[in-house]
């Protein structure tokens, strides 16, 4: 007996889950998850009603941390990551020792909390993350285009990470799907939730992080421009440092 309502490696294709790894998965699920996450998967267990930011609702088919485009379901690689690495500044924590056949498994177990999960439109390809323009690495090059990126910051982003990447932007009381609060990123951090490298925050400017304020900018922007405002917040990280006497 198959049940379909898992991802199959790239986009559009829902694929068919045998129904011995979904209750492997619940099994995982009941040991590992349900203490935040709920029985039902809708964030409310005993511990998640405790912890900001709040378990992820499972059931509402909504994700933040993906590399598929904004509205996508994320693909399996992106549940794997966040099980494996967890999610800096939460209660999400990292299972670097969970067997790869019981990951797997559990990653099958969610699928099961949303409808979102059987139905095709709501699949999409992985969004390329380009490789890392040269310019980086060459330091008036590299000033030259934090400076387009500070121009694109201000209009686009200042509004809510304010105008020194601290987070404190104009725009107040932020709040995602579900009415909880949700404060601005301090951009001056060393990474972002979903990863540490550069590459992680120009994955964000593309995706953009479903069911909050921050929105994709795949559309509006060029690659060239995305990675100028991933140089100007590297700026800002390295300011930061500098001013800590790193």
């Amino acid at each position: 007996m198959l049940l379909s309502c898992a991802l199959a490696g790239a986009a559009t294709n829902v694929a068919s889950i045998e129904i011995h790894e979904t209750l492997q998965g619940h099994f995982v699920y009941m040991k590992n998850c349900v203490f935040c996450h709920g029985r039902r998967g809708d964030g409310k267990g005993e511990m998640g009603l405790t912890v900001i930011p709040r378990p992820r609702d499972f059931g509402a088919g909504v994700f933040k941390y993906r590399s598929t485009p904004s509205g996508s379901l994320p693909t399996n690689d992106d549940l794997a990551r966040t099980v494996r690495e967890g999610i800096a500044d939460t209660a999400m924590p990292a299972f670097t020792a969970l067997p790869e056949r019981d990951l797997q498994a559990v990653i099958a177990y969610v699928k099961t909390f949303s409808p979102k999960w059987r139905k095709p439109e709501f699949y999409a390809a992985p969004v390329v993350v380009p490789k890392r323009p040269d310019w980086f690495e060459d330091a008036g090059a590299f000033d030259r285009h934090v400076a387009e990126g500070r121009k694109l910051y201000a209009i686009s982003c200042a509004v809510c990470h304010g105008t020194k990447g601290d987070g404190a932007g104009s725009t107040t009381n932020l709040v995602d799907s579900w009415g909880q609060t949700t404060p601005a990123r301090d951009l001056r951090q060393p990474y972002v939730r979903s990863g540490r490298r550069l590459e992680d925050v120009y994955r964000v400017l593309a995706t953009g992080l479903d069911g909050t304020p921050m929105p994709s900018f795949a559309e509006g922007t060029t690659e060239e421009q995305r990675w100028e405002l991933v140089a100007f917040i590297e700026q800002l990280r390295r300011n930061d440092r500098k001013a800590a006497g790193e």
